[in-house]
């Protein structure tokens, strides 16, 4: 096998620069840098992991924590974070928390504490008190994303003025009875998005003037699945049937759109149709979506992590970041009867 001292003398440099260049690990020269990288190429040189960790005190590993993996929104922030970490160098070991309680403890007092990765991304989960201390007293950085954790730099979606802005585009197209699906308390987990997404809808109506109606409201679980069947029971009414539908998930839209064809409605003249995320089936479907870029969620999520392994080399982040979201008009809204 090639050596490092082989590198060091094809380049012209010393031992330590080589390791220096290759592992970004203190200051060497652009043009230095590029020498010793050429010369490992041309030699076939590939840098020791457990050299490395040695060497530098980190493994190169990424712990990413999700409460499901399969769903689309959490798999494209993962997705995102792992192209960045691969540009950065760096491995990611996935844990999801699928299994619930048992599985998180498991992985907060277990395994994230022992030196397999040096930081970690937490998906859409709400850091406990004692979960952010465990981490932060080992010397392992940490990022969230989805909502404020005390202490913690995160990344941040404004879920009340996502919905708000849904909700506000079908009342400028000049719909007053506009149906929600969203959570229910049964699904209201870490930081209360189907909670917030409720609020956002219903303070566009009130400020619109129109009232908040009960009926208007069925819950589902941010699945196809679910978001065809609550549809169901919502545009199968006979009389006072909603003209629109905001769905706080794209796949639960897309599972309105689905129902209200199955019962031969039309999307959009009969029913309005929209959800949020942008996901990657929207624009097959038509569907106006509010798009929250998730896989620039995990790609900004690493950022910041580098930040903090790196000290110096990225510029500072907030402790909260707001992260950014757009109307997307599609086909499957339009005004009432259109």
């Amino acid at each position: 096998m090639v050596g490092i001292d082989e590198v060091a003398r094809r380049a012209g440099v010393s031992t330590a620069t080589v390791s220096r260049a290759l592992s970004g690990n203190g200051h060497v020269s652009p043009a230095t840098k590029l020498k010793v990288k050429a010369a490992a190429l041309e030699l076939g040189y590939v840098v020791s992991s457990n050299a490395s960790s040695l060497a530098s005190g980190r493994m190169k590993n990424i712990g990413v924590v999700v409460p499901f993996l399969n769903r689309w929104f959490f798999s494209s922030v993962v997705e995102g974070a792992q192209k960045a970490l691969l540009h950065n160098g760096y491995d990611l070991t996935l844990y999801n928390l699928t299994g619930g309680g048992d599985e998180r403890r498991s992985v907060f007092e277990h395994f994230l504490l022992r030196q397999r990765v040096d930081a970690v991304i937490a998906i859409s989960l709400e850091l406990t008190v004692n979960e952010v201390a465990r981490l932060h007293a080992l010397g392992k950085p940490l990022v969230g994303v989805g909502g404020p954790i005390m202490g913690v730099r995160t990344l941040t979606i404004d879920d009340g003025a996502v919905a708000r802005l849904a909700t506000e585009h079908l009342l400028a197209l000049g719909h007053t009875r506009i149906a929600h699906i969203g959570g229910n308390k049964d699904y209201d987990l870490d930081f209360h998005l189907p909670t917030n997404r409720r609020g956002g809808y219903e303070a566009a109506l009130e400020d619109a003037g129109i009232p908040v109606i009960e009926e208007l409201f069925q819950p589902a679980d941010f699945t196809i699945k679910g978001g065809y069947q609550a549809a169901k029971q919502l545009l199968g009414r006979a009389h006072n049937r909603p003209t629109a539908i905001f769905a706080a998930s794209d796949e639960m839209a897309i599972g309105s759109i689905l129902a209200a064809r199955d019962l031969g409605l039309a999307v959009p003249r009969d029913v309005s149709v929209i959800g949020i995320d942008d996901h990657d089936l929207a624009d097959f479907f038509g569907l106006s979506t509010i798009a929250q870029f998730p896989q620039g969620q995990g790609a900004q999520a690493v950022e910041i992590l580098m930040d903090q392994l790196h000290p110096g080399q990225h510029d500072q982040a907030a402790l909260n970041t707001p992260m950014p979201f757009e109307l997307i008009v599609r086909s499957s809204t339009a005004r009432p009867g259109d």
